[in-house]
């Protein structure tokens, strides 16, 4: 069992910046390789951004250059820093993992970038 827990969301104007955290915990010696995804109303979920245990990194197009995922392996948290957010940034944001040929999400943390 692997649980994930997310913070750090919030409202922000346009043009800011938010850093989400997302913590692991659970039966797992180190940090599987992670995941965040997003959920605007009436959308489907998205991948957002992902983080392998090798160092390697991939985003969305959407948010490539304005976001930048991170982890600490000894903290067992991934980061996610949001830069230059837009309103079409607002949405829910998970973290996920899979491990062990599980997936495992965390409950969500809400973004809303508005004036």
């Amino acid at each position: 069992q692997v649980q994930l827990v997310e913070s750090g969301g919030g409202l922000v104007q346009p043009g800011g910046s938010l850093r989400l955290s997302c913590a692991a915990s659970g039966s797992i010696f180190s940090l599987p390789p992670m995941g965040w995804y997003r959920q605007a109303p009436g959308k489907q979920r998205e991948l957002v951004a992902v983080d392998t245990t090798g160092g390697f990194t991939n985003y969305a197009d959407s948010v490539k250059g304005r976001f930048t995922i991170s982890r600490d392996n000894a903290k067992k948290t991934v980061y996610l820093q949001m830069n230059s957010l837009k309103p079409e940034d607002t949405a829910v944001y998970y973290c996920n993992t899979k491990y062990r040929g599980l997936s495992y999400w965390g409950q969500g943390t809400q973004v809303t970038v508005s004036s």
